[in-house]
């Protein structure tokens, strides 16, 4: 399961549409992990004059992994988290989470980030099984 959800969201949620604000909350503190991996790199982007920002570092343990995983594989939660940052995600790997502009999408520096020629050369034999 990606998210634990409080009784009194998803019954909102049953009744129509919730806010961003609360399902981002939801995000947070389910896949805290995720949530400050993404905090921390649109936190960089918006605070300096770099083209993106981007995580480096591997999850500490598998339970990081996969809340990483989870928050980048679901539409519903990346796009949240996009909207609430006011970025545009790219993902690579097991880990490398990037926050661009979002004037930056279908420019170049962006195009190639998210090429396969990009992530072909992002292979390593340590990143093989994450």
């Amino acid at each position: 399961m990606s998210l634990d959800v409080p009784t009194a969201l998803l019954e909102r949620a049953e009744r129509g549409e919730i806010d961003d604000a609360d399902f981002v909350d939801c995000v947070r503190t389910s896949l805290p992990y995720a949530y400050e991996v993404v905090s921390r790199v649109a936190a960089e982007l918006h605070s300096g004059t770099s083209e993106y920002a981007d995580n480096l570092t591997a999850p500490p343990d598998e339970t990081a992994r996969g809340q990483l995983l989870r928050a980048m594989a679901s539409d519903a939660i990346r796009g949240g988290l996009e909207r609430h940052f006011n970025v545009k995600l790219a993902f690579q790997n097991c880990h490398r989470v990037a926050a661009f502009p979002l004037s930056a999408v279908g420019g170049d520096t962006y195009t190639t980030f998210i090429s396969t020629r990009a992530q072909l050369l992002n292979q390593s034999p340590e990143l093989r099984n994450c």
